[in-house]
């Protein structure tokens, strides 16, 4: 395995090379955009770590009303990049979960307003 011989020092090394490559040739419209999707991927990945802490905090498996709006706010974005980008499996993977995300938000305000 080559980067067993190589060693992982180097192959992180090639990682970062490439990336750093692959920014550089960018035009500038398309890193903004890819600084949009990554925003969104972040944003999508706080709802695992808020939810996780909420129930580290309850001692059981609660999802607070914030796991939804991030779940939502970050599908969002990343919709658009896909959209952006017409990538049929990123607009395939999130478009349904923001009608999901979005269905319990309106069923979560519903509950609070009675």
């Amino acid at each position: 395995m080559q980067i067993v011989n190589d060693g992982i020092g180097t192959y992180f090394s090639h990682i970062i090379n490439t990336l750093n490559n692959y920014i550089i040739g960018m035009p500038t419209t398309e890193l903004i955009w890819l600084t949009i999707g990554l925003l969104g991927q972040c944003l999508f990945m706080m709802r695992f770590i808020v939810q996780w802490i909420h129930s580290e905090r309850h001692q059981q498996s609660i999802i607070p009303v914030s796991f939804w709006y991030l779940s939502l706010l970050g599908g969002l974005i990343v919709l658009a990049y896909g959209l952006h980008k017409v990538d049929p499996v990123i607009i395939l993977g999130q478009l349904p979960g923001t009608i999901v995300y979005s269905r319990n938000l309106v069923l979560i305000h519903r509950n609070n307003n009675k």
